[in-house]
Parts: structure tokens; sequence; C-alpha cells
């Protein structure tokens, strides 16, 4: 069946979860990391940035849905390092950004969304 909807719960949860899985993980993306020269910190750099992002939500006392996005692109910017991880930090502003103030939950398009308003802000 799978997940049809997200609640701040939720998003939440997954945020604090992806930032243990980079943490164990930042050495594979930092051997991946070759452009434009080969400084082999980009993971580590965007692990710190989601560290911070998960701690601030650890610490945020409520679920609502804005709430929580918010937190997440506060503390990626405050936390960001390196240019991965601003560019990592400008993804999750934009991502909170579209997101409106009233809702309770994101759908599949309401998500699909969030990430392509994400995308565009780290572009810009």
């Amino acid at each position: 069946m799978g997940i049809k909807r997200i609640d701040g719960s939720l998003l939440k949860k997954s945020i604090i979860h992806s930032a243990s899985v980079l943490r164990q993980n930042k050495e594979i993306v930092d051997a991946l990391n070759v452009f434009p020269v080969p400084d082999g910190d980009t993971g580590t750099n965007m692990s710190l940035t989601m560290d911070q992002a998960a701690k601030d939500l650890e610490k945020l006392e409520t679920n609502e849905l804005k709430k929580v996005v918010d937190a997440l692109a506060w503390g990626s910017l405050m936390g960001a390092r390196g240019n991965s991880g601003v560019i990592l930090s400008q993804l999750f502003r934009g991502f909170a950004q579209s997101i409106q103030a009233n809702k309770k939950n994101l759908d599949t398009g309401d998500f699909a969304q969030a990430l392509r308003s994400g995308v565009d802000a780290a572009y810009r």
C-alpha cells in the first residue's frame, strides 16, 4: 500500500533518521566528490549540516508540519558547512517556503512539488 501522506511527525522522524544514515556514510559521499576539485569533504559538510537540522528538530516540541519544515530550513542554514551544506540548506529553504501555514500533511503531489521548489531554490 505505501505511505500516502506525510505529516509533521513522520517528516521529523524521516529527517532525523536521514541525518543518522548520512553520518554513517559520509565517507562514501566524500569519495564521490570530484567536481570542481576533489576536496573530499562534501559528505562531511552535508552530514554536519543535516546533524544541526536534526538537533533542531529533536528539540522542537511540536509536530505541526509548517513548524517542522521551518525548523528544518533554519537548522540546516545555521548548521551549513561548505558549499554542499549551503546548497542543501537552500534546498530545505525552498521546500519549507512552498508549504502553506495551514497545511496539516502532504500528499504525494504536495511532496513532489515541495521537492521541486527546493531544487529551484538551490539552483537560484
